[in-house]
Protein backbone atom coordinates (compact mmCIF):
# COMPACT_ATOMS: atom_id res chain seq x y z
CA UNK A 1 0.00 0.00 0.00
CA UNK A 2 1.36 3.42 -0.94
CA UNK A 3 1.34 6.02 1.83
CA UNK A 4 2.48 9.58 1.34
CA UNK A 5 3.85 12.20 3.72
CA UNK A 6 0.66 14.24 3.80
CA UNK A 7 -1.26 11.26 5.18
CA UNK A 8 1.46 10.23 7.62
CA UNK A 9 2.70 13.62 8.76
CA UNK A 10 0.90 13.33 12.11
CA UNK A 11 1.78 9.68 12.78
CA UNK A 12 4.53 9.20 15.36
CA UNK A 13 4.58 5.42 15.00
CA UNK A 14 5.81 5.45 11.37
CA UNK A 15 9.23 6.62 10.28
CA UNK A 16 10.72 6.83 6.80
CA UNK A 17 13.21 4.01 6.24
CA UNK A 18 14.95 3.26 2.93
CA UNK A 19 12.08 4.52 0.82
CA UNK A 20 9.43 2.72 2.90
CA UNK A 21 7.71 3.36 6.19
CA UNK A 22 8.95 1.60 9.32
CA UNK A 23 6.38 0.95 12.05
CA UNK A 24 7.68 1.86 15.51
CA UNK A 25 5.17 0.87 18.21
CA UNK A 26 4.69 3.35 21.01
CA UNK A 27 6.47 2.52 24.21
CA UNK A 28 4.58 1.60 27.35
CA UNK A 29 5.70 3.46 30.47
CA UNK A 30 5.28 2.07 33.98
CA UNK A 31 3.81 4.09 36.83
CA UNK A 32 3.62 2.90 40.45
CA UNK A 33 0.96 4.25 42.81
CA UNK A 34 -0.35 3.57 46.28
CA UNK A 35 -4.15 3.68 46.43
CA UNK A 36 -4.26 7.18 47.92
CA UNK A 37 -2.02 8.42 45.08
CA UNK A 38 -4.42 7.33 42.35
CA UNK A 39 -6.36 10.12 40.71
CA UNK A 40 -10.08 9.76 40.06
CA UNK A 41 -9.52 9.21 36.33
CA UNK A 42 -6.76 6.64 36.97
CA UNK A 43 -8.98 4.67 39.33
CA UNK A 44 -11.84 4.80 36.83
CA UNK A 45 -9.52 3.59 34.03
CA UNK A 46 -8.27 0.70 36.19
CA UNK A 47 -11.77 -0.44 37.14
CA UNK A 48 -13.00 -0.03 33.56
CA UNK A 49 -10.13 -2.16 32.17
CA UNK A 50 -10.61 -4.85 34.82
CA UNK A 51 -14.33 -4.99 34.03
CA UNK A 52 -13.70 -4.99 30.27
CA UNK A 53 -11.42 -8.02 30.44
CA UNK A 54 -12.34 -10.03 33.54
CA UNK A 55 -16.12 -9.58 33.43
CA UNK A 56 -17.03 -8.95 29.78
CA UNK A 57 -14.28 -10.62 27.71
CA UNK A 58 -13.91 -13.64 30.01
CA UNK A 59 -17.66 -13.77 30.69
CA UNK A 60 -17.06 -14.05 34.43
CA UNK A 61 -19.46 -12.40 36.83
CA UNK A 62 -17.56 -11.82 40.07
CA UNK A 63 -17.08 -9.15 42.71
CA UNK A 64 -14.06 -7.19 41.45
CA UNK A 65 -14.33 -4.52 44.12
CA UNK A 66 -13.12 -6.75 46.93
CA UNK A 67 -11.94 -4.16 49.46
CA UNK A 68 -8.28 -5.00 48.77
CA UNK A 69 -7.40 -2.16 46.38
CA UNK A 70 -6.77 0.21 49.29
CA UNK A 71 -4.08 -2.20 50.58
CA UNK A 72 -2.36 -2.66 47.22
CA UNK A 73 0.38 -0.98 45.27
CA UNK A 74 -0.92 -0.40 41.75
CA UNK A 75 1.33 -0.89 38.70
CA UNK A 76 0.03 0.94 35.63
CA UNK A 77 1.23 0.44 32.06
CA UNK A 78 0.53 3.63 30.10
CA UNK A 79 0.81 3.98 26.31
CA UNK A 80 -0.08 7.24 24.56
CA UNK A 81 -1.80 8.46 27.73
CA UNK A 82 -4.04 5.38 28.00
CA UNK A 83 -3.99 2.52 30.50
CA UNK A 84 -3.08 -0.63 28.55
CA UNK A 85 -1.72 -2.93 31.28
CA UNK A 86 -2.11 -3.25 35.03
CA UNK A 87 -1.34 -5.31 38.13
CA UNK A 88 -1.78 -4.82 41.82
CA UNK A 89 0.76 -6.06 44.32
CA UNK A 90 0.65 -6.76 48.03
CA UNK A 91 3.41 -6.77 50.60
CA UNK A 92 4.21 -10.00 52.41
CA UNK A 93 1.78 -10.81 55.25
CA UNK A 94 -1.03 -8.63 53.86
CA UNK A 95 -2.95 -11.36 51.99
CA UNK A 96 -0.49 -14.26 52.24
CA UNK A 97 2.85 -14.92 53.91
CA UNK A 98 4.43 -14.19 50.50
CA UNK A 99 4.25 -10.97 48.53
CA UNK A 100 1.64 -11.34 45.79
CA UNK A 101 0.69 -10.05 42.36
CA UNK A 102 -2.89 -10.08 41.14
CA UNK A 103 -5.35 -8.63 38.64
CA UNK A 104 -2.73 -9.03 35.89
CA UNK A 105 -4.26 -7.54 32.79
CA UNK A 106 -3.43 -6.24 29.31
CA UNK A 107 -5.98 -4.59 27.05
CA UNK A 108 -6.92 -7.08 24.29
CA UNK A 109 -5.70 -5.03 21.31
CA UNK A 110 -2.34 -4.44 23.05
CA UNK A 111 -1.43 -8.07 23.83
CA UNK A 112 0.74 -8.57 20.76
CA UNK A 113 3.40 -6.12 22.00
CA UNK A 114 4.73 -8.07 25.02
CA UNK A 115 3.17 -5.76 27.59
CA UNK A 116 2.11 -8.69 29.77
CA UNK A 117 5.73 -9.66 30.30
CA UNK A 118 6.73 -6.03 30.76
CA UNK A 119 4.08 -5.29 33.42
CA UNK A 120 4.93 -8.53 35.26
CA UNK A 121 8.67 -7.78 35.20
CA UNK A 122 7.95 -4.29 36.53
CA UNK A 123 5.73 -5.74 39.29
CA UNK A 124 8.41 -8.26 40.29
CA UNK A 125 11.02 -5.48 40.34
CA UNK A 126 8.86 -3.29 42.59
CA UNK A 127 8.48 -6.20 45.03
CA UNK A 128 12.20 -7.03 45.03
CA UNK A 129 13.25 -3.37 45.35
CA UNK A 130 10.72 -2.69 48.13
CA UNK A 131 10.78 -5.91 50.18
CA UNK A 132 13.99 -7.70 49.23
CA UNK A 133 14.32 -11.20 47.84
CA UNK A 134 10.96 -12.54 49.10
CA UNK A 135 8.80 -15.27 47.53
CA UNK A 136 6.03 -13.98 45.26
CA UNK A 137 2.65 -15.70 44.97
CA UNK A 138 0.17 -15.57 42.10
CA UNK A 139 -3.09 -17.29 41.29
CA UNK A 140 -2.54 -17.84 37.57
CA UNK A 141 -5.14 -18.70 34.98
CA UNK A 142 -4.13 -22.20 33.86
CA UNK A 143 -3.81 -21.35 30.17
CA UNK A 144 -1.01 -18.91 31.10
CA UNK A 145 1.14 -21.53 32.88
CA UNK A 146 4.01 -21.37 30.34
CA UNK A 147 3.99 -17.57 30.39
CA UNK A 148 4.39 -17.47 34.17
CA UNK A 149 6.96 -20.31 34.08
CA UNK A 150 9.03 -18.09 31.76
CA UNK A 151 9.06 -15.45 34.53
CA UNK A 152 10.34 -17.94 37.12
CA UNK A 153 7.03 -18.97 38.72
CA UNK A 154 6.58 -22.63 39.64
CA UNK A 155 3.27 -24.46 40.00
CA UNK A 156 2.26 -25.39 43.55
CA UNK A 157 -0.44 -28.03 43.89
CA UNK A 158 -3.31 -28.87 41.59
CA UNK A 159 -5.56 -26.81 39.37
CA UNK A 160 -8.62 -25.26 41.04
CA UNK A 161 -11.57 -23.10 39.99
CA UNK A 162 -11.61 -19.44 40.92
CA UNK A 163 -14.79 -17.66 39.85
CA UNK A 164 -15.45 -20.54 37.43
CA UNK A 165 -12.06 -20.20 35.67
CA UNK A 166 -9.26 -22.81 36.04
CA UNK A 167 -6.32 -21.44 38.05
CA UNK A 168 -3.03 -22.68 39.48
CA UNK A 169 -1.20 -21.43 42.56
CA UNK A 170 2.35 -20.44 41.56
CA UNK A 171 5.34 -19.20 43.55
CA UNK A 172 8.51 -17.40 42.45
CA UNK A 173 11.34 -17.79 44.96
Amino acid sequence: MFLNNSILGHRRDLLPFRGNWLFIPSVMTIEVRNFNELGTQELYDILQLRSEVFVVEQNCVYQDLDGKDTLAVHILGIKNGKLVAYTRIFTPEVLYKEASIGRVIVRKKERKFGYGKEIMEASIKVILDSYGNVPIRISAQTYLLKFYNSLGFVQQGKEYLEDGIPHILMIKK
